[in-house]
């Protein structure tokens, strides 16, 4: 493969998933989760299912500790999440989804279920479940995180 395709190629995915964030997030807001965006859902991906301390979040998300810090400040005023006592280490604090969260959570589950659905009547259902295949085979189990 070339390098002006292997740029091309590169440039169609980061496209897809910047569009396929877009349109989660997008379907988030419509259901009813305003303030909400994109960075909160990649918060989101680490603190499901049994939360992270901000030191874990800063990590997932790429960014410093105060930075995580801020975000979940205000993730908990807008009561998608809470601080409780860390059952492993009396000096951390752990950040849990509060049901809010959980149901915003669920919102994105659904828009992104909507933008592949869309995908099926593009490419049909064989061929999402051979990139689904193949994009694993890639990225098996990578964080979901940005690319900031």
């Amino acid at each position: 493969m070339q390098n002006s395709e292997a740029m091309a190629l590169s440039a169609a995915l980061l496209a897809a998933a910047g569009e396929l964030t877009r349109r989660i997030n997008e379907g988030v807001v419509a259901r009813g989760f305003e303030g909400v965006r994109p960075a909160h859902g990649f918060a989101f991906t680490r603190l499901a299912p049994a939360g992270a301390t901000v030191t874990d979040l800063a990590v997932h998300l790429g960014v410093t500790k105060q930075a995580a810090s801020q975000l979940v400040d205000e993730l908990v005023r807008k009561g998608y999440v809470e601080r409780r006592a860390h059952p492993g280490d009396a000096r951390a604090r752990l950040v849990v989804l509060t049901e809010r969260g959980w149901e915003c959570t669920r919102a994105a589950e659904e828009a992104a279920a909507e933008v592949v659905r869309g995908w099926l009547g593009v490419l049909g259902e064989r061929e999402v479940r051979v990139l689904g295949d193949q994009l694993r085979r890639i990225a098996p189990y990578g964080p979901i995180r940005p690319a900031w």
